[in-house]
């Protein structure tokens, strides 16, 4: 589980585009606290110190207790913005925490035991059809991966999601159907019997129609 994270910021004053960019060229990161039935709070952050952090990973799955001004806020990243071409951050968004509360939240996928998955030694490929999974989460409790299991798995098998052991207290949010996580999939290179056969009985089918139509043609 993700432990609380302390952060410094900042109050923010002004608000708007302008104050924003001079934030940048001072070099913090505006950013804003909403959400918990409160007044939304504008800070700043420290610009190194924030991509560092998302550098490191698990940035949208950290709870951070912000402290602002000596008051401390737990709160969830909820989004981050970037420049569109030099790609740094230049505007995060937070979600103020509530006591006991449950948040959906994307966490990513962890693959174990490819080594003990027959498929994959047979020479398959593990096809993931989610690297992150949403989830409902407490909190307090927000996992920092889903880990799934693919020992004995072979080519051809799905690994859905009720096949994954989750957190107590975590739960998947589609939850109106036994969705595909992953699949062991057959490389290009391996044919199963049953399309070789088909191909099979393919061409055959086409050989006996090419020589039917050769025989209507000499009559």
């Amino acid at each position: 589980m993700s432990a609380t994270v302390s952060l410094k910021a900042a109050a923010r004053e002004r608000v708007g585009k302008g104050a924003a960019r001079a934030e940048r060229r001072a070099g913090r990161i505006p950013a804003v606290i909403y959400g918990g039935k409160e007044p939304a709070t504008p800070i700043t952050l420290d610009f190194r110190d924030i991509s560092l952090r998302l550098r490191g990973g698990h940035f949208l799955t950290t709870v951070f207790e912000i402290e602002v001004d000596g008051n401390k806020i737990r709160a969830l990243p909820r989004d981050v913005q970037t420049d569109p071409v030099k790609d740094f951050p230049v505007h995060v968004d937070f979600l103020r925490l509530t006591k006991g509360a449950k948040i959906s939240v994307e966490i990513p996928v962890t693959f174990l035991n490819e080594e003990d998955c027959p498929g994959i030694r047979r020479g398959g490929v593990l096809n993931v059809v989610r690297h992150e999974i949403e989830v409902m989460a407490p909190v307090d409790e927000i996992p920092d991966e889903i880990v799934a299991d693919l020992a004995g798995l072979d080519i051809g098998d799905s690994l859905h999601i009720s096949a994954i052991a989750l957190p107590e207290g975590v739960e998947p949010t589609i939850t109106d159907r036994d969705f595909t996580v992953a699949t062991i999939a057959a490389p290009a290179s391996l044919k199963s019997e049953e399309e070789e056969a088909e191909e099979a009985e393919a061409a055959e089918a086409e050989a006996e129609e090419e020589a039917e139509e050769d025989g209507d043609t000499e009559e």
